[in-house]
């Protein structure tokens, strides 16, 4: 048995914000007492949290592991890992792998490998075979055999009858459909803002208008089919007023948003270069106010870092020439509290709602929460602790935070009952 000794427990299922005792036992939450209550001669661990914040393990629905076929950048062990270390206690996979997730045995394959990890490693399907936008994978089948939802995350599908037509099948199944929203024949060069940084960079970008009207499609399919629908990494603000929309209407549209978008310009092009450079690309400063504006009213339910791993190699190439994204698990919760916690935008119980409550929801998982009987998921951290950000346990270094101060720091993460991440 593990006690978790007066920290501040933060439960965003119930609002709960209070000190309190936790006692794991079994891989579930035993019991929560107030502080004291407990003798620290009954538990074979006892952690001292006094000065800690007690949450939800985090979930992140949407990260990319690279495994199987691209394993130089990141394969399941090394991104389980990276995930701990941020505090992460599920993640969702991406399906554009080598092989890619449009069949049984890739899935399989992931799903094994994640049951190695300490953590839940849990992963969607394609929705088209191929990715190539045409044909159906067999989604009852690939429920069947553990796919957590569907996307072609990374190929937007460009087939307005195709995308209606996976949005019946979503819905009769009862299952999540995701979407990377970037209309093709809008872009010249991708991963970079067409606005003032690319005109003065020589180069046409990645206009707001690509994402804008693949969002305004796909709400309006998703209200007319019913499926449960989400919005990944959105990055415009009037994306954001469309999904506002959907929703008001009855549409069952969710949102995520990634932390380098809230955090970041399309300024950061010029700093940074190719480590600020990923799809969909970091835009105006109005459209991060409007993404914020978005977290606080709830039209973005969630917060998802997008986690795409690089080789230096890779991204040492022209700015142009260069893969897009950036890793983001062991920075995401960091970021939460220094953009949206400390200047008073999100409370630390909102934040946790973004990163854990809501994306459990999506995906109807059994965690999220803090309370008698759920999970021995957690996470421990300080949220007053500076710290520079300098190194990682992902396989990749490939962020533009590196060399930052940052605000709150995971000092542990635990899963089913057993520390899988402890900073020392």
């Amino acid at each position: 048995m593990i006690l978790i000794r007066g920290g501040r427990v933060v439960d965003p299922a119930t609002g709960r914000d209070e000190r309190a005792d936790l006692i794991l036992e079994g891989g579930v939450i035993r019991e929560i007492c107030a502080p004291g209550q407990a003798a620290e001669t009954d538990f074979d661990q006892v952690i001292d949290a006094q000065n800690l914040v007690a949450a939800p393990g985090l979930v992140d629905v949407h990260v990319h592991f690279r495994d199987p076929g691209l394993t130089y950048k990141e394969d399941i062990h090394s991104g389980a890992r990276a995930a701990a270390r941020g505090g992460f206690t599920t993640v969702v996979c991406m399906a554009n792998t080598k092989p890619i997730v449009d069949n049984e045995e890739t899935l399989r394959y992931v799903l094994a490998e994640g049951k190695k990890t300490g953590i839940h490693v849990l992963s969607c399907a394609a929705v088209s075979k191929g990715f190539e936008g045409r044909e159906l994978t067999d989604m009852e089948g690939l429920l069947a055999a553990g796919a957590a939802g569907f996307t072609d995350d990374g190929i937007p599908l460009m087939d307005g009858v195709f995308v209606k037509k996976a949005m019946e099948e979503a819905a009769r199944l009862d299952t999540v459909l995701s979407f990377h929203e970037e209309d093709k024949s809008f872009i010249v060069n991708n991963g970079i803002n067409h606005g003032v940084v690319s005109d003065r960079l020589g180069i046409y970008g990645s206009p707001a208008l690509a994402e804008d009207a693949l969002v305004a499609r796909d709400c309006m399919i998703a209200l007319e089919t019913g499926a449960k629908v989400d919005i990944q990494h959105i990055s415009s603000g009037h994306a954001v007023r469309m999904v506002r929309l959907a929703k008001d209407l009855g549409a069952n549209v969710w949102a995520e948003v990634t932390p380098h978008h809230f955090a970041l310009t399309e300024e950061a092009v010029l700093k940074y270069g190719t480590l600020a450079k990923m799809n969909p690309p970091l835009r105006t400063e109005t459209d991060r106010a409007m993404l914020i504006e978005g977290l606080k009213d709830g039209t973005i339910d969630m917060i998802a870092t997008d986690h795409a791993p690089h080789s230096v190699e890779e991204k040492a190439r022209p700015l142009t020439e260069a893969p897009s994204g950036i890793i983001g698990l062991e920075t995401a919760l960091a970021l939460g509290i220094t953009c949206l916690v400390k200047p008073g935008h999100l409370s630390l119980c909102e934040l946790m709602k973004k990163m854990s409550f809501n994306p459990a929801r999506l995906y109807k998982l059994d965690c999220g929460r803090l309370e008698a009987g759920a999970p021995a998921d957690l996470v421990l951290f300080d949220e007053n602790e500076e710290w520079t950000v300098a190194d990682f346990a992902s396989r990749a270094v490939n962020s533009p935070f590196v060399g930052e101060r940052l605000t709150g720091r995971v000092k542990y993460t635990i899963c089913e009952g057993k520390v899988v991440y402890q900073d020392r």
